[in-house]
């Protein structure tokens, strides 16, 4: 079990980058592995999740040739070489890992295959309910089995001949609006997804980068059938859902200035910024835009934060952010109040229950609810040994906690966090250790495998 040990925040560095976009990373290798020809990913987020889906594109039949791998990071560019809509049938089951995005936006496209898969998750994700993309899938035409009532992981999915459907979605999640418009692209006709809610739109975003013909009305999401993604080179930006934990390092640390630089600034994953804006922090950016996504850098200037209510809309716009904003609200002055936030039961673990817990461990004042909870800021943190529970935002929200508490704060399982962030434990070591830019940085917890390990056939087990 890999530890880190994290003391008092030291300095805020004057900028930072953070690695690329989780979501567009699984998208951009997906699309990638259904257009015939190559496409080059430069920026791709080398995590456990998004090479868990370049492993499944290319046991479906891609061909992938690393192209530039950075050290502590790992794979950030490469090449991959689809053979088109009609996959390979692969030679053993997919191992999803701890991937959401990869299981059920994966089941999506073995819906439009005339083969069954097997999709395996770990522990954690072989709890999380698939039921909510097996529903529609089904209606389309396909078949895909698990267990019990939620439909866990193992998934068995038998593809074959897709019918459109008009959906509405039950709740607000963009990984099955994108499972059924991915499904969509196999079926004739037009395929449409109600959204009440609007959720992160990459997956539209990357039909237009890659001439998947779509269109939006009003809360109408439509995707044309019998479609083949064309191969297009495509630049990810950095992922604001990692930069989200220094930009609460630094609005929490008065008299400091952070740049983090080229980070994705898509609306509909903007939130975080609507919230600390709210709270009292000073947060500025540059927009641009290439590949259909905004980027730009993120200017945050440190000062007190104050409670606010976290709740409505927004929630599904923050919905990966909440952990380090809950910290956030515990080093603000006065009560936040999250609400409307079911969905963090059913992540890689309850976090609400863990945020709650974590805190308490370090002094805070929670009351945990069925939705969220109620945080009362402004108590000194002291350190503590916090538990992941498996879980790579736990671990990250409570390292950046650990920089504001006295004593020590010993993060236990921190191996989760190569799920999202390589390199986390790096920049960490700025914050606490004052390691000025460009100095040789040791990481403080575990060393990736190799990529040639982590790109290989998965094996029987």
């Amino acid at each position: 079990m890999a530890t880190i040990k994290v003391k008092k925040l030291k300095s805020i560095p004057a900028d930072i980058t953070v690695p690329g976009d989780k979501s567009i990373s699984h998208r951009s290798a997906m699309f990638a592995g259904l257009a015939k020809g190559t496409t080059i990913i430069d920026g791709f987020l080398p995590s456990e999740d998004c090479l868990c889906t370049v492993k499944a594109m290319q046991a479906l039949g891609a061909d992938v040739e690393p192209l530039e791998e950075v050290e502590g990071i790992g794979l950030v560019k490469l090449a991959i070489t689809g053979r088109g809509r009609v996959l390979k049938e692969p030679e053993s089951f997919i191992d999803c890992g701890n991937s959401g995005t990869t299981m059920r936006l994966l089941s999506g496209i073995l819906a439009g295959q005339q083969f069954t898969t097997e999709l395996r998750g770990d522990e954690s994700l072989s709890r999380r309910p698939m039921k909510r993309v097996a529903d529609p899938l089904a209606l389309m035409g396909a078949k895909i089995e698990g267990h019990g009532m939620s439909v866990c992981a193992p998934l068995h999915v038998t593809g074959g001949a897709l019918q459109p459907i008009t959906y509405e979605l039950p709740m607000a999640s963009a990984q099955v609006k994108s499972a059924v418009l991915l499904a969509g692209m196999f079926a004739p006709g037009k395929t449409t997804v109600i959204e009440k809610v609007p959720t992160r739109n990459h997956t539209e975003s990357l039909m237009t980068h890659f001439g998947v013909k779509w269109y939006r009305k009003g809360h109408e999401v439509t995707v044309y059938g019998n479609q083949e993604p064309q191969p297009n080179d495509i630049s990810v930006p950095g992922d604001i859902s990692s930069a989200a934990f220094w930009m609460v390092a630094a609005a929490a640390t008065p008299g400091s200035q952070i740049t983090i630089r080229n980070v994705g600034l898509n609306p509909t994953r903007t939130g975080v910024i609507t919230v600390l804006l709210r709270m009292g922090a000073q947060v500025t950016h540059s927009d641009e835009k290439d590949n259909g996504e905004p980027h730009g850098n993120i200017v945050v200037k440190g000062g007190e934060l104050n409670g606010t209510h976290i709740g409505g809309a927004v929630i599904s716009n923050v919905i990966d952010e909440l952990p380090i904003l809950a910290v956030a609200a515990a080093l603000a002055r006065g009560s936040t109040l999250i609400s409307d936030a079911q969905e963090l039961r059913v992540k890689e673990t309850d976090r609400i229950a863990a945020v709650a817990r974590n805190l308490r461990a370090m002094g805070v004042s929670v009351q945990e609810f069925d939705d969220g909870m109620e945080i009362e800021g402004g108590a000194k943190l002291r350190g503590t040994t916090i538990e992941t529970f498996g879980d790579h935002r736990i671990a990250m929200a409570f390292a950046v906690a650990g920089m504001f508490a006295e004593g020590q704060t010993v993060i236990e399982g921190a191996e989760c966090i190569a799920t999202s962030y390589p390199g986390f434990e790096r920049d960490l070591n700025r914050f606490v250790l004052g390691e000025p830019p460009g100095q040789a940085i040791p990481v403080l917890s575990r060393v990736p495998r190799s990529v040639g390990a982590r790109l290989g056939k998965a094996e029987e087990t």
